[in-house]
């Protein structure tokens, strides 16, 4: 798969963006075949075309095994990498867009009930399994998505402890606003997500596993990939938020705020809604009455841009500390 570069149109690049470069399928094939690479990952942040890239790596990957140019009749399958999308029923709001995976086999999605708290260590394991299985079947993994915690814990290793509730600090941390505690967070030295934190739950239930993690050594496992070839979607600030916008536009002519009504309606609390963020907290926001329905759209606009943002500097973080990601315009 030859990639472009990103069009200046008129202006020079933006100076914080990563340098695009040609990204060769055959090429990655081969690190896989050979063994220098385990895994591919497809990172990026929302609204920067992941999905489609990975599905088409995907397709290129099985076209060249078929046709003989890559021997061994091997297939490619994709992992979700994203925080919410295990959620059934959680369908226009997380982006699915599963008619883009056309015949493409993906995995990680669905696989948890709307109201659950489904967590970091549950998907460790359960993306160990995937992994494996795709393996074991013949066939290359492609984890994609935009959760970098998510894809940390796949790619990096980590041995994560089954955090148990510390309630005496949960008491402690309710009485901070949302700037301090993510300043507390900022200040731990465990491996953290600040990109999913835009709820006060979510953060402290960060702060309770970082605290926890602070003085229990955190251990690499022999069971996650080693060798991670990282390739990174490219957009400029102005573009993706642009893309945003539309998409946002988009999924509330599909009907978002109905899929947030019909959660409500099968029983699920408002609370547990708005737990998970950016989409369903607004929205619910909107249905409860907090919101008119323009202020909903303002101001989730306004949240989603900023949640992009910080997906690119989690992204850029890795980079500095030594994760190479092969950085290509879509």
């Amino acid at each position: 798969m030859k990639t472009k570069a990103i069009p200046a149109a008129g202006v020079p690049p933006m100076a914080e963006l990563p340098q695009a470069e040609e990204i060769r399928t055959d090429e990655i094939i081969r690190k896989y075949l050979d063994g220098s690479i385990d895994l591919i990952c497809v990172l990026g942040p929302t609204a920067s075309g992941k999905t489609a890239y990975a599905v088409r790596l995907a397709q290129e990957i099985r076209k060249m095994a078929r046709s003989g140019i890559i021997a061994g009749g091997i297939g490619a399958e994709i992992i979700s990498g994203d925080s919410r999308q295990v959620y059934r029923g959680m369908d226009i709001g997380t982006g699915k867009d599963l008619e883009e995976y056309g015949d493409i086999p993906y995995h990680l999605i669905d696989i948890a009930d709307a109201g659950e708290k489904y967590n970091i260590y549950q998907y460790q394991k359960d993306f160990e399994k995937a992994w494996n299985n795709i393996r074991e079947r013949g066939n290359i993994p492609i984890l994609c998505g935009g959760s970098g915690l998510y894809i940390e814990a796949a790619t990096m290793g980590y041995s994560l402890p089954d955090v148990p509730a510390d309630n005496a600090l949960r008491e402690e941390l309710e009485k901070e606003d949302m700037e301090t505690l993510a300043r507390r967070l900022e200040s731990l030295k465990t491996p953290h997500n600040s990109t999913d934190f835009d709820t006060k739950k979510r953060l402290i239930r960060a702060i309770e596993i970082a605290e926890y993690e602070k003085n229990r050594p955190v251990t690499r496992t022999a069971s996650l990939p080693k060798r991670t070839y990282f390739i990174g979607t490219l957009v400029s600030r102005e573009e993706r938020n642009r893309r945003i916008d539309k998409r946002l536009d988009a999924r509330l002519e599909e009907g978002m705020v109905d899929e947030v009504r019909r959660l409500l309606d099968s029983g699920l609390k408002a609370e547990d809604l708005i737990y998970y963020g950016l989409e369903y907290k607004f929205v619910t926001l909107h249905i409860t009455g907090v919101l008119s329905y323009d202020e909903m759209r303002h101001l989730l606009a306004i949240a989603i841009h900023q949640f992009a943002k910080r997906q690119m500097t989690w992204f850029r973080g890795m980079e500095r500390k030594g994760v190479r990601i092969h950085w290509t315009g879509v």
